[in-house]
């Protein structure tokens, strides 16, 4: 049977301790024994459904876990305090100092940062490339690579990943393939692709309701057992540790996601098709124009969409500012960062999520000034949008 990630997350059944329909919360930072050798064995990591502290797991958490696993098609995962909580130990974890990781060029501004500043102090060196282009990839790789890293849609230019040939690549050369799934959860399922790790910012699609923090590490039990480990375990030891109440709070709204992805996607690829025949310069994975269209239809889990993100360049950055605060003003959505809101949230990414990147570097990956990031939201009526963000444009002088 073809594999349907929400098909995955229906078919999980928790009871809570009385009885609920919801798993109950386990609100505890610490666990007790019956005796001191499960104690003992706990910590040596041998003693299956034991909880010793909450920094290494809790059964709140563990739920949680579970479902974002079965979604993706992983053995298991590991949830963290925040999606820069997933991402940081994961790469730690992979990679020492003297090593070497091949990342893509366009990525989360945090991400970028991390591996631009912060890693050479731990002697780990990032080359970033053109992920569209296996050709260079393959020629940025050296014999201290040991990760390529790449998001399936990336922030904020939309660029798609061939996440099949970077599979291949990572196999050839003995590498683990990492993939950042952030922008399309449930379209596409990079484990079942052929990515290694799976990681996601719980904060946004996933979670829904801007109101929360945090990440998660989809892979391998025994790579999840490397990254809990109490005594060189990266998650475990830096401490990005998920509250169970969140944890709970997640795993509920997990249940609409399919429903919300599906509705993401349609208003957005209704938007984008409306731009572009406006004349703006639309990016969107939907739309015929964009230069992977075609790979993302060989990769996508069709019923939902080809996602909520989308970019138009209006062609200067005052012009974007003017733009979104009148959008804002019209309760259109919110001059805000972040993304999978049920309302539209839009920023300018070059001065916002991607300041991290210096600006010669944005502009020789093409992040204008005037690019806008549109996070779609739930809108039930999307034409009504559509014709109330016209006006503004025009207004504004985006169109004539």
């Amino acid at each position: 049977m073809k594999f349907n990630p929400a098909d995955k997350i229906q078919d999980l059944q928790y009871f809570g301790e009385f009885g609920g329909v919801n798993p109950s919360i386990s609100d505890s930072s610490t666990y007790t024994f019956i005796s001191a050798k499960t104690m003992f064995d706990t910590f040596e990591g041998n003693a299956d459904g034991c909880y010793l502290y909450s920094r290494h797991s809790t059964p709140s958490n563990l739920y949680l876990g579970e479902a974002l696993a079965a979604m993706e098609g992983t053995e298991t995962a590991n949830v963290s305090a925040s999606g820069m909580g997933a991402i940081t130990p994961v790469l730690l974890q992979l990679v020492s100092a003297g090593e070497h990781i091949v990342s893509s060029r366009t990525i989360y501004g945090g991400t970028y940062a991390f591996l631009k500043n912060f890693t050479p102090r731990l002697g780990i060196e990032t080359t970033f490339v053109d992920i569209t282009k296996l050709d260079i990839i393959e020629a940025a790789i050296t014999a201290k690579t040991k990760v390529l890293y790449c998001e399936s849609v990336s922030n904020p230019l939309l660029e798609v990943a061939d996440i099949v040939g970077l599979s291949a690549l990572a196999k050839k050369y003995n590498l683990k393939l990492v993939v950042d799934n952030t922008f399309s959860p449930l379209s596409i399922s990079p484990a079942k692709l052929g990515a290694d790790v799976v990681i996601h910012s719980l904060t946004k699609f996933i979670n829904g309701s801007s109101d929360t923090v945090g990440g998660v590490v989809c892979g391998t039990q025994e790579f999840i057992n490397d990254l809990r480990n109490v005594n060189s375990g990266a998650s475990m030891l830096l401490g990005a540790t998920m509250d169970s109440l969140r944890a709970s709070s997640i795993l509920k709204n997990m249940r609409t996601l399919h429903i919300r992805m599906k509705q993401h996607s349609l208003n957005a690829a209704f938007l984008a098709e409306k731009f572009e025949a406006d004349g703006l310069k639309t990016v969107y994975p939907g739309l015929v124009s964009h230069p992977s269209h075609k790979l993302f239809k060989t990769m996508m889990n069709v019923e939902y969409g080809f996602g909520g993100m989308l970019t138009v360049d209006v062609g200067s950055i005052e012009k974007a500012n003017a733009l979104m605060e009148l959008m804002q003003h019209k309760n259109l959505g919110y001059l805000a960062v972040s993304l999978g809101f049920y309302k539209t949230l839009f920023s300018a990414p070059g001065s916002s999520t991607s300041s991290e990147i210096p600006e010669e570097e944005q502009k020789e990956m093409g992040l204008s000034d005037g690019l806008i990031r549109f996070s779609i939201g739930l809108d039930n009526d999307i034409a009504r949008t559509y014709e109330m963000m016209k006006a503004c444009m025009k207004e504004i002088g985006v169109l004539e």
